[in-house]
């Protein structure tokens, strides 16, 4: 069996010398080559562009949050006003990104709304909704990115509640001692000192008694006020906690909201693509009819002739 021979030098050659001839330079069928090889990238429209500005802000606040994380947590690191900056220009990026999502959906809203109307006039493009699906998963996968970065900013700021409650919690007081001193006394002087030290001792115990019911009475005030004090901070950290269960909740359903949105425009496709194989359908079936129609036609025609002519 005879072995093919390949000519594919030959024909680049042979397309090298018609280049040539027709007036191209050595350059120039390089750069036809190169382009033949390495395509150029389509150009990115607008909502593209967009996307990709708002997931470089993402990854600007996580890496920020990443490099301010031990200064936050630490308590001798920074202050607390260190700490309320941190969180300013967090709250900053995190209202700066959401504001970049809401423009992309009102931008998908806005398209959405042209569509129904060049369906309405009978213009309406298959492409066009597998499009749309595309920029609602896009508009999705940011939204779940912004979140799991807040998520963790979360944490890190509950744990510094947590710290400035315990923290705020009374430490015991410590007793103080009181040392007595020794004091040498002669004979004659006893009886007057110990008169004295009875009515002084005496005088004491009342201003104990005294000092000591206005101590019980500032204790059990200042008890029932760190215990409202108490109160107030655990129902303000149970708020914070349940805001963000309802944050988490609300993302969970527009995660679900969207997968809905999905499966309705797969079904508006399949419900599209039936309609036009029941109209195919429709089509044939009448179109066998008349064929069927014309054959019984020219059958019957064709015996009456036949009988004729006989």
């Amino acid at each position: 069996m005879a072995r093919v021979r390949d000519r594919t030098e030959d024909f680049k050659e042979a397309s090298r010398v018609a280049a040539l001839s027709n007036g191209y330079s050595e350059a120039q069928l390089a750069a036809l080559m190169t382009s033949f090889i390495m395509h150029k990238s389509l150009p990115k429209s607008a909502f593209i562009k967009s996307a990709i500005k708002t997931l470089e802000s993402i990854k600007e606040l996580e890496s920020f949050l990443v490099k301010h994380k031990k200064d936050y947590k630490d308590l001798h690191r920074t202050t607390e006003q260190e700490r309320d900056n941190i969180e300013h220009e967090v709250g900053i990026f995190v209202k700066a990104c959401k504001e970049q999502i809401d423009i992309l959906q009102n931008r998908i809203h806005e398209e959405e709304e042209n569509r129904n109307t060049k369906t309405w006039f009978r213009l309406s493009n298959s492409s066009h909704v597998d499009l749309v699906a595309h920029k609602h998963g896009v508009v999705l996968i940011l939204s779940e990115r912004l979140n799991s970065v807040t998520s963790q900013f979360d944490r890190l700021r509950s744990e510094r509640f947590q710290d400035a409650i315990n923290r705020a919690m009374p430490r015991r007081k410590v007793q103080r001692k009181i040392e007595a001193k020794p004091v040498e006394l002669s004979v004659d002087e006893l009886p007057q000192i110990a008169e004295a030290e009875t009515s002084t001792r005496a005088t004491v115990r009342v201003q104990e008694q005294l000092l000591d019911d206005e101590t019980r009475s500032l204790q059990i005030e200042l008890s029932s006020m760190l215990d409202a004090v108490e109160e107030t901070e655990r129902k303000m950290m149970e708020m914070s906690a349940l805001n963000h269960l309802i944050s988490t909740h609300v993302q969970q359903q527009t995660q679900q909201i969207e997968q809905l949105y999905l499966q309705a425009v797969e079904a508006t496709n399949n419900v599209e693509k039936g309609n036009k194989e029941l109209s195919q359908a429709i089509q044939r079936n009448s179109s066998s009819r008349t064929f069927l129609l014309l054959f019984f036609i020219v059958l019957t025609f064709s015996v009456l002739f036949l009988d004729w002519y006989s």
